[in-house]
């Protein structure tokens, strides 16, 4: 069986990114993206403000999930990482399939220009799984060594209560 933030990961292809201008605010932006496990990949243009960001605090953050239907079906993933451009020729290779075979919409694309982009790997570090399934407000915390290792954290005990159907 997957990891829960794996399968979270696995089933989406967009994410809310955050990282930090240079003048210590937050800056969040939308981009698609694909995972290879732990390994999350995204393609930025290097004029943009994000690609600066990272240059100046390669620390991101960021946060994936579907919106839920029902409240007590509510699950997301949460991430803290390090953002690295992938700038050997087979990385970025392997980094533009898992982007192509995740986004249909790039099949027919050439590679991008490395010049203009820049492919980036954020390893996940700091992990937390939302999962109202389980609980509401139910969240469990994982840190991932380099190596793949995963130590759990003690599960916060979320909220006793459920709604009452209707």
């Amino acid at each position: 069986m997957l990891q829960p933030a794996i399968e979270i990961l696995n089933a989406h292809r967009t994410m809310a990114v955050s990282t930090l201008r240079p003048d210590g605010w937050p800056q969040t932006t939308i981009v698609g993206y694909a995972n290879d496990g732990w390994n999350v990949y995204f393609l930025i243009l290097r004029n943009s403000q994000k690609f600066a960001n990272i240059r100046h605090d390669d620390r991101i953050s960021f946060a994936v999930a579907s919106e839920a239907v029902e409240l007590n079906t509510h699950k997301a993933v949460y991430v803290g990482a390090h953002a690295v451009e992938m700038t050997g020729e087979e990385e970025r290779e392997r980094g533009w399939r898992l982007l192509v075979d995740r986004h249909p919409n790039l099949v027919g694309f050439e590679r991008p220009d490395p010049n203009v982009t820049a492919l980036m790997r954020a390893r996940c570090e700091h992990v937390s799984v939302l999962d109202y399934s389980i609980a509401l407000g139910h969240t469990e915390a994982l840190t991932v060594q380099a190596d793949g290792t995963v130590t759990a954290i003690k599960p916060s005990e979320g909220e006793k209560w459920r709604p009452t159907p209707a």
